[in-house]
C-alpha cells in the first residue's frame, strides 16, 4: 500500500507527520492492505493562520481499491491529527462496506450459478 501525503502551504508536512499518517492509516486499514493500491492524503488549513475558528483543518483520504473506482472521504477536525484520525475511520467503514457488498454480490452469483446447474440436471 503506497502512501502519498500532499499539504497547503500552511500545514507543515515533515518526516514526523509522515510517519504518523504511515502509522495512523496503518493501523486502520491494515485489513485492506493486500487490495489498497495507494491511498492520497490530503491535508489542509481551510482559514489559513489568520484564523483560529473551531474545525479548520481538513483531511482528505483518497484510496485506490484494486478493480473499484477511487473511494474518497473527508473530514473537518480542530487538528491535523484529529482530522486523520476521523478520515481514516470514516475510509475504513466505507471500504468494510465495499468489502461486503463485493462478497455479497459474489455468492449472489455462485448461488444463481449453482441453482441453474441444478436446473440442467433433472
Amino acid at each position: 500500500m503506497q502512501i502519498q501525503i500532499n499539504s497547503d502551504r500552511h500545514i507543515q508536512a515533515d518526516e514526523r507527520l509522515a510517519e504518523f499518517v504511515r502509522d495512523t492509516l496503518s493501523a486502520k486499514l491494515s485489513r485492506f492492505a493486500d487490495h489498497i493500491t495507494r491511498i492520497e492524503v490530503h491535508l489542509s488549513d481551510e482559514n489559513s493562520s489568520a484564523k483560529h475558528d473551531g474545525n479548520d483543518k481538513r483531511c482528505l483520504l483518497e484510496a485506490r481499491f484494486e478493480g473499484q473506482e477511487p473511494i474518497a472521504v473527508t473530514e473537518h477536525a480542530a487538528t491535523v491529527g484529529q482530522a486523520l484520525t476521523g478520515a481514516a475511520e470514516k475510509l475504513q467503514r466505507k471500504l468494510s462496506s465495499l468489502v461486503g457488498k463485493l462478497r455479497d454480490k459474489q455468492t449472489r452469483v455462485g448461488a444463481v450459478a449453482f441453482e441453474e446447474a441444478e436446473d440442467l440436471n433433472p
